[in-house]
């Protein structure tokens, strides 16, 4: 009597195999485009996890040591020993980003620059008696540079215009940096990491900490996805307008601390490839979360 195959147990994490590698194929497409290769990146990921190994993954009252952080990684000890101590990696917020959104924060949240429906006034460069002006609104973030250099970059960048009156518009309720420089990638990495580390703690956590859902249909023409996701922005800009608003509000009055808050939205649509036709209808829709 021939005895039952005994199956080989799963790796430890295989259940994550699949949507990691979801998750990842639009940041490779991006690193082969930017020509970012393998070995770069490999060399990338050995550094992270030796990190993330030694400081997010120490015994509260034990040392670290390089043999418990190559059992968490599976790196080399002699590798280990060559990256460890590196710290925490650390993303510096570029000055510019800085200076120009909290600038435009401050204009389409304050009463005083906002109309009654929250849009953002046209101001004056200056004006008397501490009324609202383009100058007293960069002067109430910044004193490091001037008013006149702010505008001038923001004219230049497209971010601003002058009116007939000469008073300065603002072009986007929000900062938009485009182009792949510095500023994008800033929030590239930021919003990124924020959305993922939510859903990782929620996937890691007993219950979901973190508000992380998405409402999704599929099988859609493409005039009616392109209705979606314009309907959408405006949906979005609205909450990211009220957030923005009450935050500012807050703000006045909060004494401070070292926590920091993100509120994001995201929208997606693409056209997905031709498939066998399968039973069930062809439009499915839902709202999803990270369990």
């Amino acid at each position: 009597m021939s005895q039952p195959t005994e199956t080989a147990p799963p790796p430890a994490g295989a259940d994550l195999h699949a949507p990691v590698a979801r998750l990842l194929r639009p940041l490779v497409r991006l690193l082969v485009q930017r020509g970012i290769t393998f070995p770069a990146l490999t060399n990338l990921l050995r550094e992270l996890y030796v990190n993330v190994a030694e400081y997010d993954f120490a015994l509260p009252g034990k040392e670290q040591t390089d043999s418990r952080v190559s059992l968490l990684t599976g790196i080399h000890r002699k590798e280990v020993r060559r990256l460890r101590g590196a710290g925490a990696p650390v993303s510096q917020v570029p000055a510019t980003v800085s200076r120009t959104s909290r600038i435009i924060a401050r204009w389409v949240a304050a009463p005083e620059f906002t109309d009654g429906q929250g849009r953002p006034l046209p101001l004056p460069r200056s004006a008397e008696n501490n009324a609202p002006s383009f100058e007293n609104l960069v002067e109430g973030v910044t004193k490091d540079v001037r008013p006149r250099a702010v505008l001038d970059e923001w004219l230049d960048r497209g971010l601003a215009i002058l009116d007939a009156e000469g008073r300065v518009r603002l072009l986007e309720a929000a900062y938009l940096p485009k182009d792949g420089a510095e500023p994008q990638l800033y929030y590239f990495g930021r919003n990124l990491h924020d959305h993922i580390a939510a859903a990782a703690e929620n996937v890691a956590g007993p219950s979901p900490r973190f508000f992380e859902r998405a409402v999704h249909y599929d099988g859609l023409s493409d005039a009616l996805a392109a209705r979606l996701e314009e309907r959408a922005r405006e949906i979005a800009m609205g909450a990211l307008r009220e957030a923005n608003a009450e935050a500012h509000a807050a703000c006045e009055e909060d004494a401070g601390g070292r926590h920091r808050w993100n509120f994001g939205i995201y929208i997606y649509r693409e056209e997905v490839p031709a498939r066998e036709p399968a039973p069930e209808p062809a439009s499915e829709g839902g709202e999803g979360r990270t369990p």
